[in-house]
Protein backbone atom coordinates (compact mmCIF):
# COMPACT_ATOMS: atom_id res chain seq x y z
CA UNK A 1 0.00 0.00 0.00
CA UNK A 2 2.75 2.18 0.72
CA UNK A 3 4.60 1.51 -2.44
CA UNK A 4 1.42 2.35 -4.21
CA UNK A 5 0.67 5.74 -2.54
CA UNK A 6 4.49 6.65 -3.49
CA UNK A 7 3.89 6.11 -7.23
CA UNK A 8 0.74 7.57 -7.07
CA UNK A 9 2.29 10.62 -5.23
CA UNK A 10 5.27 10.86 -7.83
CA UNK A 11 2.14 10.89 -10.92
CA UNK A 12 0.67 13.34 -9.42
CA UNK A 13 3.40 15.82 -8.72
CA UNK A 14 4.87 15.37 -12.50
CA UNK A 15 1.27 16.07 -13.86
CA UNK A 16 0.75 19.12 -11.85
CA UNK A 17 4.47 20.41 -12.26
CA UNK A 18 4.19 23.10 -14.60
CA UNK A 19 8.18 22.72 -15.54
CA UNK A 20 7.00 19.36 -16.92
CA UNK A 21 7.64 18.32 -20.32
CA UNK A 22 4.17 17.77 -20.61
CA UNK A 23 2.79 20.69 -18.86
CA UNK A 24 5.65 22.71 -21.18
CA UNK A 25 4.34 20.55 -24.37
CA UNK A 26 0.79 21.92 -23.88
CA UNK A 27 1.22 25.54 -22.90
CA UNK A 28 3.81 26.07 -26.20
CA UNK A 29 0.45 24.36 -28.13
CA UNK A 30 -1.80 27.06 -26.66
CA UNK A 31 0.75 29.54 -27.51
CA UNK A 32 1.09 28.11 -30.95
CA UNK A 33 -2.83 28.36 -31.35
CA UNK A 34 -2.70 31.99 -30.02
CA UNK A 35 -0.47 33.26 -32.37
CA UNK A 36 -2.34 31.28 -35.68
CA UNK A 37 -5.44 32.80 -34.02
CA UNK A 38 -4.00 36.28 -34.11
CA UNK A 39 -4.23 36.22 -30.16
CA UNK A 40 -0.61 38.11 -29.73
CA UNK A 41 -1.15 39.33 -26.09
CA UNK A 42 -1.94 35.76 -24.82
CA UNK A 43 0.83 34.21 -26.56
CA UNK A 44 3.25 36.45 -25.35
CA UNK A 45 2.58 35.27 -21.72
CA UNK A 46 2.83 31.88 -22.88
CA UNK A 47 5.71 32.25 -24.59
CA UNK A 48 7.38 34.28 -21.73
CA UNK A 49 6.70 31.17 -19.00
CA UNK A 50 8.59 28.63 -21.66
CA UNK A 51 10.87 31.15 -22.76
CA UNK A 52 12.03 30.91 -18.80
CA UNK A 53 11.04 27.58 -17.68
CA UNK A 54 12.53 25.85 -20.97
CA UNK A 55 16.02 28.13 -20.58
CA UNK A 56 18.63 26.32 -22.74
CA UNK A 57 16.44 23.69 -24.81
CA UNK A 58 15.52 23.75 -28.19
CA UNK A 59 11.61 24.73 -27.22
CA UNK A 60 13.05 27.58 -24.99
CA UNK A 61 14.82 28.87 -28.67
CA UNK A 62 11.79 28.50 -30.76
CA UNK A 63 9.83 30.32 -27.60
CA UNK A 64 12.30 33.29 -28.10
CA UNK A 65 11.93 33.72 -31.61
CA UNK A 66 8.02 33.19 -31.27
CA UNK A 67 8.62 35.55 -28.73
CA UNK A 68 9.61 38.19 -30.90
CA UNK A 69 7.75 37.53 -33.93
CA UNK A 70 4.62 38.79 -31.36
CA UNK A 71 6.43 41.48 -30.23
CA UNK A 72 6.95 42.41 -33.83
CA UNK A 73 3.11 41.66 -34.70
CA UNK A 74 1.33 43.77 -31.91
CA UNK A 75 3.80 46.88 -33.01
CA UNK A 76 6.23 46.40 -30.05
CA UNK A 77 9.66 46.65 -32.11
CA UNK A 78 11.96 47.40 -29.77
CA UNK A 79 10.82 44.45 -27.29
CA UNK A 80 11.07 42.27 -31.11
CA UNK A 81 14.32 43.50 -31.37
CA UNK A 82 15.80 43.02 -28.03
CA UNK A 83 14.20 40.08 -27.99
CA UNK A 84 16.07 39.04 -31.32
CA UNK A 85 19.22 40.42 -29.84
CA UNK A 86 19.40 38.00 -26.53
CA UNK A 87 18.68 35.20 -28.93
CA UNK A 88 21.79 35.96 -30.85
CA UNK A 89 23.85 37.14 -28.03
CA UNK A 90 22.89 33.27 -25.81
CA UNK A 91 22.61 31.58 -29.04
CA UNK A 92 25.43 31.63 -30.72
CA UNK A 93 25.13 28.28 -33.00
CA UNK A 94 21.67 27.88 -32.99
CA UNK A 95 20.31 26.19 -36.49
CA UNK A 96 17.96 29.08 -36.50
CA UNK A 97 20.30 32.28 -36.28
CA UNK A 98 19.76 32.77 -39.67
CA UNK A 99 16.42 33.13 -39.13
CA UNK A 100 17.05 35.34 -36.29
CA UNK A 101 18.88 37.82 -38.25
CA UNK A 102 16.51 37.66 -40.91
CA UNK A 103 13.89 38.87 -38.55
CA UNK A 104 15.63 41.61 -36.59
CA UNK A 105 16.06 42.57 -40.74
CA UNK A 106 12.68 42.53 -41.30
CA UNK A 107 11.80 44.15 -38.56
CA UNK A 108 13.93 47.42 -38.80
CA UNK A 109 13.11 47.33 -42.63
CA UNK A 110 9.73 47.49 -42.05
CA UNK A 111 9.84 50.43 -39.47
CA UNK A 112 11.53 52.77 -41.52
CA UNK A 113 11.62 51.27 -44.96
CA UNK A 114 7.74 50.65 -46.03
CA UNK A 115 6.33 52.74 -48.75
CA UNK A 116 3.78 53.99 -46.64
CA UNK A 117 5.36 57.54 -46.94
CA UNK A 118 4.18 58.21 -50.33
CA UNK A 119 0.33 58.28 -49.27
CA UNK A 120 1.78 61.65 -47.46
CA UNK A 121 3.82 62.39 -50.68
CA UNK A 122 7.16 62.21 -48.52
CA UNK A 123 9.80 60.74 -49.99
CA UNK A 124 11.48 56.93 -47.95
CA UNK A 125 14.64 59.00 -48.28
CA UNK A 126 13.78 61.68 -46.24
CA UNK A 127 13.08 59.91 -43.17
CA UNK A 128 15.17 58.97 -40.24
CA UNK A 129 17.50 56.33 -41.49
CA UNK A 130 19.10 54.64 -38.43
CA UNK A 131 16.51 51.65 -38.41
CA UNK A 132 17.59 50.80 -42.11
CA UNK A 133 21.34 51.27 -41.00
CA UNK A 134 20.20 48.55 -38.07
CA UNK A 135 18.10 46.57 -40.87
CA UNK A 136 21.48 46.52 -43.61
CA UNK A 137 23.56 44.71 -40.79
CA UNK A 138 21.39 42.06 -39.93
CA UNK A 139 21.07 41.44 -43.59
CA UNK A 140 24.58 41.51 -44.62
CA UNK A 141 25.58 39.39 -41.18
CA UNK A 142 23.19 36.75 -42.21
CA UNK A 143 24.71 36.87 -45.89
CA UNK A 144 28.00 36.44 -45.10
CA UNK A 145 27.54 34.51 -42.17
CA UNK A 146 25.09 32.02 -43.63
CA UNK A 147 25.19 31.86 -47.24
CA UNK A 148 23.14 28.92 -48.14
CA UNK A 149 20.39 29.98 -46.09
CA UNK A 150 16.64 29.99 -47.86
CA UNK A 151 17.13 33.48 -46.63
CA UNK A 152 19.61 34.70 -48.04
CA UNK A 153 18.55 35.44 -51.87
CA UNK A 154 15.65 37.77 -50.25
CA UNK A 155 18.12 39.45 -47.94
CA UNK A 156 20.78 40.37 -50.82
CA UNK A 157 17.49 42.12 -52.31
CA UNK A 158 16.60 43.81 -49.30
CA UNK A 159 20.53 45.51 -48.85
CA UNK A 160 20.47 46.61 -52.14
CA UNK A 161 16.90 48.70 -51.54
CA UNK A 162 18.36 49.43 -48.02
CA UNK A 163 22.06 50.62 -49.62
CA UNK A 164 20.57 52.90 -52.35
CA UNK A 165 17.71 54.02 -49.82
CA UNK A 166 20.63 55.32 -47.37
CA UNK A 167 22.36 57.06 -50.53
CA UNK A 168 19.63 58.69 -51.75
CA UNK A 169 19.07 60.08 -47.96
CA UNK A 170 22.74 61.45 -47.63
CA UNK A 171 21.79 62.94 -51.09
CA UNK A 172 18.62 64.29 -49.89
CA UNK A 173 20.35 66.67 -46.57
CA UNK A 174 23.10 67.56 -49.26
CA UNK A 175 20.33 68.72 -51.48
CA UNK A 176 18.93 70.73 -48.45
CA UNK A 177 22.48 72.13 -47.37
CA UNK A 178 22.73 73.62 -51.04
CA UNK A 179 19.18 74.86 -51.47
CA UNK A 180 20.30 77.06 -48.31
CA UNK A 181 23.74 77.79 -49.89
CA UNK A 182 25.33 76.20 -46.89
CA UNK A 183 28.11 74.55 -49.45
CA UNK A 184 30.22 73.29 -47.24
CA UNK A 185 27.65 70.98 -45.62
CA UNK A 186 26.14 70.41 -49.06
CA UNK A 187 29.62 69.42 -50.55
CA UNK A 188 30.57 67.13 -47.79
CA UNK A 189 27.22 65.06 -47.62
CA UNK A 190 27.59 64.49 -51.71
CA UNK A 191 31.29 63.65 -51.19
CA UNK A 192 29.75 61.30 -48.41
CA UNK A 193 27.35 59.44 -50.37
CA UNK A 194 29.88 59.12 -53.05
CA UNK A 195 32.89 57.64 -51.09
CA UNK A 196 29.92 54.95 -49.45
CA UNK A 197 27.78 54.11 -52.06
CA UNK A 198 29.36 54.09 -55.41
CA UNK A 199 26.93 51.64 -57.36
CA UNK A 200 23.55 53.65 -56.15
CA UNK A 201 21.78 55.65 -58.69
CA UNK A 202 21.36 59.35 -56.69
CA UNK A 203 24.74 59.19 -57.13
CA UNK A 204 25.09 61.19 -60.38
CA UNK A 205 22.51 64.03 -58.58
CA UNK A 206 25.35 63.70 -55.82
CA UNK A 207 28.27 64.29 -58.17
CA UNK A 208 26.29 67.45 -59.43
CA UNK A 209 25.69 68.96 -55.95
CA UNK A 210 29.38 68.44 -55.27
CA UNK A 211 30.48 70.55 -58.83
CA UNK A 212 28.21 73.18 -58.21
CA UNK A 213 29.06 73.58 -53.95
CA UNK A 214 32.51 73.66 -55.31
CA UNK A 215 31.85 76.30 -57.41
CA UNK A 216 29.88 78.55 -55.03
CA UNK A 217 32.81 77.93 -52.82
CA UNK A 218 35.73 79.18 -55.45
CA UNK A 219 37.32 75.39 -55.64
CA UNK A 220 37.78 75.24 -59.05
CA UNK A 221 40.23 72.16 -58.98
CA UNK A 222 37.34 70.51 -56.91
CA UNK A 223 34.70 71.71 -58.92
CA UNK A 224 36.56 70.36 -62.06
CA UNK A 225 37.37 67.23 -60.19
CA UNK A 226 34.06 66.15 -59.81
CA UNK A 227 32.43 67.57 -62.95
CA UNK A 228 34.78 65.61 -64.84
CA UNK A 229 33.62 62.21 -62.62
CA UNK A 230 30.32 63.57 -63.68
CA UNK A 231 30.57 63.60 -67.09
CA UNK A 232 32.67 60.19 -66.86
CA UNK A 233 30.27 58.30 -65.54
CA UNK A 234 26.96 59.95 -66.42
CA UNK A 235 27.74 61.37 -69.92
CA UNK A 236 24.13 62.38 -70.44
CA UNK A 237 22.90 63.38 -67.02
CA UNK A 238 20.24 65.23 -66.94
CA UNK A 239 21.47 66.91 -64.08
CA UNK A 240 23.96 68.68 -65.88
CA UNK A 241 22.01 69.10 -69.34
CA UNK A 242 18.62 71.05 -66.52
CA UNK A 243 20.36 73.03 -64.69
CA UNK A 244 20.24 70.50 -61.71
CA UNK A 245 16.58 69.94 -62.17
CA UNK A 246 16.03 67.03 -60.24
CA UNK A 247 14.14 63.74 -61.40
CA UNK A 248 11.61 61.70 -60.36
CA UNK A 249 12.29 59.44 -56.94
CA UNK A 250 14.24 56.31 -58.19
CA UNK A 251 11.93 54.38 -56.26
CA UNK A 252 8.97 55.62 -57.72
CA UNK A 253 7.25 54.09 -60.39
CA UNK A 254 4.19 55.59 -60.66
Amino acid sequence: MAAALGLSGCGSTSKDDPNSQAALDKLYADAKDDLNSGSYDRAIKSLEKIEGRAAGTTMGQQATLDLAWANYKTGERAQAIATLDRFIKLNPSSPAMDYALYMKGIVNFNEDLGLFGRLAHQDVSERDQQASREALLAFRQLIEQHPDSKYAAEATTRVNFITNTLAAYEIHVARYYFNRKAYVAAANRAQSAVAEFQHAPGIEEALYIMGESYDQLGLTQLRDDARRVLDKNFPDSEFASNGGKRKKAWWKFW
